[in-house]
């Protein structure tokens, strides 16, 4: 009687063979972990987001860092794009070219409401000369943002920072308020935690206004 092939009896006994049922576990779970880790593992993750961003934005837009360290003065800001009260998303790198004050807040934070008045009077003063502010509101609705803003009368721009991702990115989190200007040439200028006084928000925008003079 002659010896017969395992494999084989195995096959015809309508069993499978351990070692093909291995190797495709292999394969899938390679699989599996280049399309959920590939970007990180070969070191193109930003790269991507970079694509990602930039396929949004117009052709002759300004392209922003979308991470990194956190902010230092004379840094490009990274970019963002956020809803405003209305649904339209705002995308940073579209605004550069102009002064730009991006100030994180809260309807909930004291000192908050007591800066708010200063930044809408230099809004007020400086928008002939461009001045952009940018209100990132720290994981709060719109209808909670737009009672804030007519109760206060303010006219410049709020946006959801939802979950407080761009105040992490930015290395602000936990900081309220928070301010981060930036000249026309895409330029952090200063970075300011805490209440700014209106002699303060003047001094800044020094920095941030191309020829603005210092009141004396």
């Amino acid at each position: 009687m002659s010896a017969q092939n395992p494999e084989l009896s195995t096959q015809q006994n309508g069993g499978r063979n351990p070692f093909l049922l291995l190797g495709g576990f292999v394969i899938l779970v390679g699989a599996l972990a280049l399309l959920l880790f590939g970007g990180t593992l070969f070191g193109n993750n930003q790269a991507f987001e970079e694509q990602i961003v930039s396929a949004e934005l117009p052709a002759d837009a300004v392209i922003l860092p979308v991470s990194g360290d956190p902010l230092q003065v004379g840094d490009q800001p990274y970019e963002f794009a956020l809803q405003d009260i209305q649904g339209n998303t705002i995308h940073l790198s579209e605004l550069v070219g102009q002064p730009i004050i991006v100030n994180f807040w809260a309807t909930w934070c004291g000192p908050c409401r007591i800066e708010m008045p200063e930044l809408q009077a230099a809004f007020e003063e400086y928008q002939d000369q461009g001045l952009v502010i940018l209100a990132l509101d720290q994981d709060e609705s719109a209808p909670e943002v737009q009672d804030y803003f007519a109760e206060l009368g303010l006219t410049f721009t709020p946006l959801l920072d939802d979950d407080n991702d761009t105040a992490q990115n930015f290395g602000l989190q936990g900081t309220l308020p928070a301010s981060v200007f930036i000249n026309p040439d895409g330029e952090v200028t200063v970075i300011h935690r805490g209440v700014m006084t209106r002699g303060q928000l003047d001094s800044f925008l020094v920095e941030t206004i191309p020829g603005k003079v210092a009141q004396s």
